[in-house]
């Protein structure tokens, strides 16, 4: 009878395809795979570390699966991903449940700290895996192809570089047969997600690649939509604008994570747009692509921001009218410039 394992996956989308791959490597080495916790031999738990919210879930599903263990309901705890790249010097010493740590750069290594012996710790430079093969969870009908992995872009409030390493693009031919296999097993909807979706070839070809990606995705031909995650508002330029305005294949979806509006938050952010080129983006969308959808993420309370900064970002969605806001309470993150910020 084969050992069986369960994966609790946390946090983004890009996690998600983590998860993914660390279950295909778990098939092929003969665990079955399961949805209940209760009764499995082992216990994956792929964490979130970004904000303080995130981190405080993960410990929460650690602490409940400690419970389960102790009652002798599951076996092996392995934690997994960015909480335990980030700090697994501090999850070894004090949460003794965990039998096994697989940083955001070794989950290559996943049956290994499955099967092995308690106080295993696989945690390399974040990167690698990034073309692992993985069993998709999501419905047939759509799925998520990763494009990119890691983050250059050093705003001061984000840990991310730290955690997942420097942006690294997938190669274009490997995007492209990943979105065949996809298509072929009947996904009409791919979402393309990465840190940074826009700056997708700058670090192998030397220049923004994603106009002619897009064009490469668009031809195949049971794909009938591809929608954009994580656009940063710098690296949206006219060529990609005319591309997503002139394929009916690529949604009209903007997902714009501009954070801010006040130019001096926005400098202190480290962010590379100012308030006026936000909007005059902003205005381009609306004026070039028909039925334009704007999704944002903002990011309240960064040290140094008053009363009036924060009406500055009140006014802006008044009058600008987003469709779609994710707000968050600023976290210091430690190791980050703004957690050093008065």
């Amino acid at each position: 009878m084969r050992k069986t394992v369960a994966l609790i996956s946390l946090g983004c989308a890009k996690n998600l395809i983590n998860s993914e791959q660390m279950m295909y490597l778990l098939d092929e080495a003969g665990y079955a795979l399961t949805d209940e916790t209760d009764g499995a031999d082992a216990v994956v738990v792929n964490t979130c570390g970004f904000i303080d919210a995130a981190k405080s879930e993960a410990i929460e599903a650690i602490l409940e699966l400690g419970a389960a263990k102790a009652d002798g309901r599951i076996g092996r705890i392995v934690v997994a991903g960015c909480l335990a790249q980030r700090y697994r010097g501090e999850l070894m010493r004090e949460m003794p449940e965990i039998d096994a740590i697989v940083g955001t750069g070794s989950y290559g290594d996943i049956v290994k700290a499955v099967c092995g012996g308690g106080g295993a710790c696989f945690v390399g430079a974040a990167g690698g895996g990034d073309e692992t093969a993985r069993i998709v969870t999501t419905p047939s009908w759509w799925a998520y192809i990763k494009i990119a992995e890691g983050c250059g872009n050093r705003c001061a409030f984000c840990a991310i570089p730290a955690i997942r390493g420097d942006y690294r693009s997938r190669a274009e031919e490997r995007i492209v047969d990943e979105a065949r296999a996809l298509a072929g097993r009947g996904a009409r909807e791919l979402i393309l997600v990465a840190q940074d979706t826009t700056r997708y070839g700058t670090d192998i070809y030397g220049a923004r690649a994603l106009t002619g990606l897009l064009g490469k995705l668009c031809a195949i031909e049971p794909v009938g939509w591809i929608r954009l995650h994580y656009m940063y508002p710098d690296a949206i330029d006219d060529a990609l604008i005319d591309a997503i305005a002139a394929n009916s294949k690529v949604l009209n979806y903007f997902d714009i994570p501009i954070q801010h509006i006040n130019d001096g938050i926005l400098r202190r952010m480290n962010r590379r747009s100012s308030g006026a080129d936000i909007r005059a983006l902003i205005g381009k969308l609306r004026s070039r692509v028909p039925g334009a959808v704007i999704r944002t993420s903002l990011i309240a309370g960064l040290p140094g921001e008053g009363e009036a900064e924060f009406e500055e970002l009140c006014d802006f969605l008044a009058e600008y009218k987003l469709e779609r806001a994710g707000v968050f309470a600023y976290s210091p993150e430690e190791g980050t410039p703004a957690a050093e910020m008065e």
